[in-house]
């Protein structure tokens, strides 16, 4: 016998990413999909976690992390935001960004209230809204240049609106906030009690001299505001799924009471070696923006002259390109098509919509990858 099941999450199957990372492995195609990298971690990270496992942090962590990490997590932003925030009751490790993006969702929205996405949107949100008993309000973002329309976000809040989440560097489209961005949403909410969740995973890759404007460089925004990045990002470690949270005492607060009971501490050894690489290589996360600048401006010279259109990507390692020129099959249905009949695995941004615009044909390619991913799969890109 079968017991009946009512899903609480009807809408949801498998995501766009796993389903194409198997097709791609089927077909033996070049995976431009799902966003990580096919090169190492640096050397001396690998070689801090090996050193802090024969140390013995093989136990569990602190809830709210090892405090060696997240003083270096206070230390970073100071240098590179000019902020101060408290290590002890404002930064909170987590196992991953998806978790942080869970937790605060799950620790502000109540049955009822509204939250606002701007489309496209990462596919985490709106699932962790639900099962919040939320409702996400879907706000498009203006192609081509995918700005944020603030007029259309303050039409949108209500008296049931709890919360705005936001992305730069923008996933899937790699577009960035300016100073006029933070200033302007400031000034759409600054008369509400409408909280803020900031995705900022890709903080350290943002291109052509510009800086990654975290909310938390705009006081004003930074008082309502959960920020989340990701360590798996920063250092090519996407499988260790550590990220953290920065949000204001009272904020953290609500959020650690989630995060103790999804999963209470994340792994041990690996923060101990995220808090020597920080304190002992900054080099690294700051040299990263030349680091993929140059793996971005090397794919676009690979793909120059082939028939997919380019528009130039600010920030993340993804790059867009527009195949109308090549096909009139839906974005699905082309990458599909592409990874079994020409072996080259992208992701499509219908997904990431709640309503696609009509005839839009644009798909996303992640350019971290080693030259000779990128030169695999420019040869077979070039001959469409």
């Amino acid at each position: 016998m079968t017991m009946p099941m009512t899903s609480k999450l009807p809408r949801v199957g498998t995501t766009i990413f796993t389903l194409m990372s198997q097709l791609a492995a089927e077909h033996s195609a070049v995976n431009l999909g799902q966003g990580f990298p096919d090169f190492d971690a640096p050397p001396f990270l690998v070689d801090s976690l090996a050193q802090a496992m024969r140390d013995g942090h093989n136990q569990y962590a602190p809830m709210t992390g090892v405090a060696a990490l997240r003083e270096a997590i206070a230390e970073k932003i100071a240098a590179m935001y000019g902020v101060h925030v408290d290590a002890g009751a404002d930064v909170t490790v987590t196992s991953g960004a998806t978790e942080a993006i869970f937790c605060a969702i799950q620790s502000v929205v109540r049955p009822g209230d509204e939250v606002i996405v701007l489309d496209p949107c990462y596919d985490c949100y709106e699932p962790a809204i639900d099962l919040a008993g939320g409702r996400a309000m879907h706000v498009p973002l203006m192609a081509p240049e995918f700005r944020v329309d603030w007029q259309r976000v303050r039409d949108a809040i209500t008296s049931r609106t709890r919360l705005l989440i936001v992305n730069s560097p923008h996933n899937p489209t790699g577009a960035v906030f300016s100073a006029e961005d933070l200033d302007a949403m400031a000034e759409a909410l600054r008369d509400t009690e409408v909280l803020v969740l900031s995705d900022e995973v890709y903080e350290h890759i943002v291109f052509d001299g510009a800086l990654h404007q975290s909310v938390l460089r705009h006081a004003e925004l930074a008082a309502r505001s959960f920020v989340v990045s990701s360590f798996g990002k920063t250092y090519h470690c996407t499988g260790w799924k550590l990220g953290y949270c920065v949000a204001p005492a009272a904020l953290s607060a609500e959020f650690r009471k989630v995060h103790q009971y999804v999963t209470f501490c994340s792994f041990n050894a690996a923060q101990h070696a995220l808090a020597a690489m920080l304190r002992k290589h900054p080099e690294h996360h700051l040299e990263l923006p030349a680091f993929y600048q140059h793996k971005r401006d090397r794919f676009r010279e690979l793909l120059a002259g082939s028939r997919l259109a380019l528009p130039l990507v600010a920030g993340a390692y993804f790059q867009l390109a527009d195949y109308s020129q090549i096909s009139d099959l839906d974005d699905v249905d082309f990458c599909r098509w592409l990874t079994v009949e020409k072996g080259v695995a992208a992701i499509p941004l219908s997904p990431f919509y709640e309503n696609p615009p009509p005839g839009q044909r644009l798909i996303r390619f992640c350019f971290a990858k080693a030259e000779a991913t990128q030169l695999a799969a420019a040869e077979r890109l070039q001959s469409l």
